[in-house]
């Protein structure tokens, strides 16, 4: 197992695990960050704490997610240390230049809309939203790592889900 390999030093079995789960840390941590500008540094430290940690682990077939609960907590600590200074989420995404620019406006407008209406989610809400949708964690994965049980993760999932649907009614 690649993982195990890993876990005992193999350095060239790490690169496999970098290579193959850095571009979903990369992107989960964009989104969380709302920003490029951090998003290596969080990824980078999340290595550097995996392969310090990776023979701690006791079941190594979850690799991939106990990866994304440190590539999480790490760029939970960058959004804390900002003092909430900047936004939780930037769309910085362009549109495929064969849109028009009436497209692209649309798109924008769309965007920022869901933008609003995440920033106006309960911090509770938000986080579960974001960590479930974007960064593809289970309910127990979410519960684990916010600390509360899989029903108030179903429940903050449910009323997140709600409040986002009517929010973003008119681009439906």
């Amino acid at each position: 197992m690649l993982a195990g390999r890993a876990a005992d030093g193999d350095l060239r079995a790490f690169e496999v695990l970098v290579r193959r789960h850095g571009p979903l840390m990369r992107a989960y941590a964009a989104r969380v960050l709302g920003s490029n500008s951090e998003v290596d540094d969080v990824v980078q430290e999340t290595f550097i704490t995996a392969w310090k940690k990776l023979p701690t682990l006791d079941d190594l077939s979850v690799v991939k997610s106990w990866l994304m609960r440190i590539v999480n907590r790490k760029a939970i600590d960058r959004i804390r240390a900002r003092h909430d200074d900047r936004p939780l989420l930037d769309w910085d995404d362009e549109t495929p230049p064969e849109q028009g620019p009436e497209k692209q406006a649309e798109a924008q407008s769309q965007r920022e809309q869901l933008k609003g209406a995440l920033d106006r989610l309960p911090e509770a809400q938000k986080q579960c939203w974001v960590m479930k949708e974007v960064g593809g964690f289970s309910y127990e994965e979410i519960s684990e790592e916010l600390g509360v049980p899989p029903s108030t993760v179903r429940g903050l999932l449910a009323r997140a889900r709600k409040t986002l649907i009517r929010e973003m009614e008119e681009w439906r």
